[in-house]
């Protein structure tokens, strides 16, 4: 196998792992609130805090593999994520878990997560970084397809506990994958030292609509992931068919993000970034108009389709606007953004479902922001020749 293959495979894998866990909480959802006796925002506040630390992690992570490699992070990150969601089969309080699901998983996933694999990926391959980065995160998708398929029928055999316990394992074996990677000095990239730093970036205006775009997308995702297999169910589906409807976003999601991958080096992250948007308006539409088992089902399996378009193409976003030289830590702050925004997203939905006793007024919000969502990725032109030239410079 080659460098950039193994680059790639271990990549996928760390994705593959940290995805399938990191979704899980939504499988879980419903299941943990109703047998502790839980608010339904009690869980949504651990996960709101899980996005905020996470995202602020991912930010750290990013700037230490521009120093540093990914080798050392992704295994520190796996060891401390495994440790955190193992050990949620253990809790009996909102605190433990939002100290074991909130801090210490976050923690550990923020530091195993995109911008790691993304700039190692990017350095490894740079001349189809949008491809590769999309083959990469595709193990995210993957992970959510197999790992929650399979969970959900552990989930609907023996309880929400053992789902925890199999995650940890899985963390076991993919230390093991991570630790022959290349050491720093093997995969560092070329051009790494052209380009903007964080101030030169902030000066932009599209660095600001960047942020913009990724927040919105974040609070979004978040509330999907989170509570759509809560409202299958109250809506009357059943627990194993919404578990695997999960799952399924997952495939779909692979689809999605390879797609958008290939399309991002011949076109650009604009195109494929605004495809997505436009096909989450309609599905909001839709899931605001009419609430059953089918526009479910159509709902879940598109919104999947564009769940992660925009992750392997934030890189791209980043190398293309402001350059190589600080391609990890510009590429953690706009993910530590998506972050904190899928916090609120999580939480939120949570919080309205308890006021309310339904997610009606939570997917009018998803419909306004997908729409701003949607310009704000039409407005994003490729750089001008001024601005790539000032990326270009060291």
């Amino acid at each position: 196998m080659t460098r950039v293959a193994f680059i790639l495979a271990a990549g996928f894998f760390a994705l593959f792992v940290g995805g399938g866990s990191r979704f899980a909480i939504g499988l879980t959802f419903k299941p943990m609130v109703d047998d502790l006796g839980w608010a339904r925002s009690d869980l949504g506040l651990a996960v709101g805090v899980y996005m905020v630390v996470s995202a602020f992690a991912t930010f750290w992570a990013g700037r230490l593999a521009d120093r540093l490699g990914a080798r050392a992070i992704l295994a520190a990150g796996t060891l401390l994520g495994g440790i955190g969601i193992g050990l949620m089969s253990l809790v009996s309080s909102p605190w433990q878990a939002m100290v074991l699901y909130g801090l210490v998983f976050a923690l550990g996933n923020g530091a195993a997560s995109l911008t790691t694999v993304g700039v190692m990926v990017t350095r490894a391959a740079p001349g189809r970084a949008g491809l590769a980065n999309a083959f990469a995160i595709s193990g995210t998708s993957l992970g959510q397809l197999v790992m929650i398929a399979a969970l959900a029928a552990v989930l609907v055999e023996i309880g929400w506990r053992p789902v925890f316990v199999w995650l940890a394992a899985a963390h076991v074996v993919l230390l093991l994958l991570i630790w022959p990677l290349p050491g720093p000095r093997e995969h560092a990239g070329q051009g790494s030292s052209a380009g903007m730093d964080l101030r030169d970036a902030a000066r932009t205006r599209r660095f600001w609509l960047l942020l913009a775009l990724y927040a919105l997308c974040g609070l979004q995702d978040f509330f999907v992931a989170t509570h759509v297999v809560a409202f299958a169910q109250d809506r009357g589906v059943a627990a194993l068919f919404a578990g695997n409807l999960l799952a399924l976003m997952g495939l779909t999601g692979l689809i999605g993000v390879l797609v958008a991958g290939a399309i991002s080096d011949r076109a650009g992250p604009v195109v494929p970034t605004a495809a997505a948007f436009a096909a989450r308006l309609a599905v909001f539409a839709l899931i605001v108009i009419d609430q059953s088992a089918l526009s479910i089902s159509v709902f879940a399996l598109v919104y999947g389709a564009t769940f992660l378009v925009t992750a392997p193409l934030t890189v791209v976003f980043v190398r293309e606007s402001f350059g190589m030289k600080n391609l990890g830590a510009l590429t953690g702050l706009v993910t530590m953004v998506h972050q904190v925004f899928g916090g609120i997203g999580a939480y939120g939905g949570a919080a309205s479902f308890d006021a309310t006793r339904s997610y009606d007024a939570a997917f009018i919000v998803m419909l306004i922001t997908t729409a701003a969502a949607l310009a704000l990725a039409l407005m994003l032109r490729r750089p001008t020749s001024s601005a790539a030239s000032a990326r270009s410079s060291p």
